[in-house]
């Protein structure tokens, strides 16, 4: 993988990140209303914690949202040229990172069905589904759950070992 950052998006990002998930492969056919006509906006990034891997070209790769109130990953994509190379996985441990310092206990993951996967190979567990919520989502959608590891509980393990 070429060298990637994550940092806080802003305002002039909307365009891109809304051209990053509306391109999105993992949204064609059959989940394709779900994010038909959905736009990442210049006051969604002011209002959610909103972080986009950047490439070394200055290219997005992938963003995600962080609600904080209640505690969900609202939107996760990778763009479909990267898919596979580790951003995703850089993007949930840094979702993690920041859902720790923000003092969360878990946060929620309401997936796309082929996506659930990816989630739990990060660590997420299932604890439901969500009904279909026609006539946008008419399939059942998994709901995972992250617990968050604070950093302070994992110093005192490490401690405790010792």
């Amino acid at each position: 993988m070429e060298f990637m950052t994550i940092r806080r998006a802003t305002a002039v990002d909307a365009e891109g990140l809304t051209a990053l998930m509306q391109g999105s492969s993992a949204y064609r056919g059959q989940y394709a209303t779900v994010i038909a006509g959905y736009r990442v906006t210049a006051e969604y990034i002011e209002q959610h914690q909103v972080f986009a891997a950047v490439g070394a070209a200055g290219q997005l790769v992938g963003f995600y949202s962080l609600v904080l109130e209640p505690a969900e990953l609202d939107l996760a994509f990778v763009s479909d040229g990267a898919q596979g190379s580790g951003v995703g996985r850089m993007l949930m441990e840094h979702m993690l990172g920041e859902a720790g310092r923000a003092g969360l206990a878990y946060v929620r993951v309401v997936s796309n069905p082929p996506a659930e996967q990816f989630y739990l190979r990060m660590g997420a567990e299932r604890v439901g589904t969500v009904p279909p919520t026609p006539p946008k989502v008419t399939w059942e959608r998994p709901e995972l759950r992250f617990a968050i590891v604070h950093q302070r509980a994992v110093e005192t393990a490490v401690t405790a070992i010792r």
